[in-house]
């Protein structure tokens, strides 16, 4: 994997046509560069609409486009007012449509003839290590008292705060954990209790010793517009581990994962739930959930994502055929 890193300077990021230019200059001046034959005929695949304007109709003289769309991000804070344009586009040139979400899915097959929903991926065996006796919790979260309820992911507008600071309000003896590093939320903002511990930002190589040391996993996310499309990662991350599992109603867990995961439909339920995945444990569900993050390895879920690229490639190829 070859990336690219592009830099610019603070004072013209706003300025989208420079920024347009400049990127769109430097790749191609990277791909007519020594390395060039490693990149003839590209299939471009985009994860961010804002990057069409740069990079679509044919400037790079892409073989085909994907449009890989992993999250709605026209909700999430601070998302500039031109990305739904943008995507339009994007939707108009891409040959292929992939959707992280059903919700999203049901989204943009409106417009778009070739979009195929995939879910969630796994590497089950990394997080299967929370199930190995050697693996070792660390140190900041071992010091935390038992039973520990926990999350891991980025702490941001998603997240319900106030759920957080009632679920730690249940039960001092409880400990609450939240590993993840903070973005486009305030740190002074977030609730603080005794038992409500904070522990940033962790590298994903450790991330299944630090499951290892949590009794209940959370996905306790507020239901707003970011939230609207979402189908979390750490979902089938958290089977892998074989730990007990409780989220808000978010529509995509409940769908794709409501088998496996217990639903809080409000603090409430979702404390109780909490206290019952602590007193007495789902081993049915821990079960289904183990055998549900195995059958989704990311392995095989690439091979069936090239499957479609060769199809469209396949079909692309005969229609210029046809047009010669």
């Amino acid at each position: 994997m070859t990336i690219l890193r592009l830099q610019f300077p603070t004072a013209r990021w706003q300025d989208g046509r420079y920024v347009d230019r400049q990127r769109r200059r430097l790749v191609q001046e990277f791909l007519a560069g020594p390395r060039a034959a490693e990149f003839r005929n590209p299939i471009q695949w985009f994860y961010d609409p804002m990057a069409i304007t740069a990079f679509g109709k044919g400037q790079m003289e892409e073989a085909m486009t994907v449009y890989d769309c992993m999250d709605e991000l026209s909700k999430f804070r601070c998302a500039p007012p031109e990305i739904l344009k943008r995507e339009a586009q994007l939707l108009s040139q891409a040959d292929l449509v992939f959707t992280g979400g059903w919700k999203l899915f049901t989204a943009k097959s409106k417009f778009h003839d070739n979009c195929h929903f995939y879910g969630c991926g796994v590497e089950w065996e990394h997080f299967g290590r929370a199930l190995q006796e050697e693996t070792t919790v660390p140190a900041d979260l071992a010091a935390v008292r038992k039973p520990v309820l926990g999350y891991f992911g980025v702490v941001d507008e998603r997240m319900d705060y106030d759920l957080l600071a009632a679920l730690a309000d249940a039960n001092p003896k409880w400990s609450v954990a939240i590993i993840g590093p903070v973005l486009k939320v305030e740190e002074a903002s977030l609730p603080r209790r005794a038992n409500l511990h904070w522990l940033g930002r962790k590298p994903y190589e450790e991330l299944p010793a630090y499951c290892k040391g949590l009794d209940v996993c959370l996905m306790p996310f507020a239901l707003n517009e970011s939230t609207e499309f979402i189908n979390p990662t750490k979902a089938l991350e958290y089977m892998a581990t074989g730990r007990p599992i409780v989220s808000t109603p978010v529509a995509d867990v409940i769908r794709n994962f409501g088998s496996v995961v217990k639903i809080g439909r409000d603090p409430k339920e979702f404390i109780s739930l909490c206290r019952q995945a602590l007193e007495q444990p789902d081993t049915e569900a821990r079960e289904r959930g183990l055998q549900m993050a195995r059958e989704n390895s990311w392995d095989s879920i690439v091979d069936r994502l090239e499957g479609h690229v060769a199809e469209a490639l396949a079909k692309k190829s005969q229609r210029a055929g046809g047009n010669a």
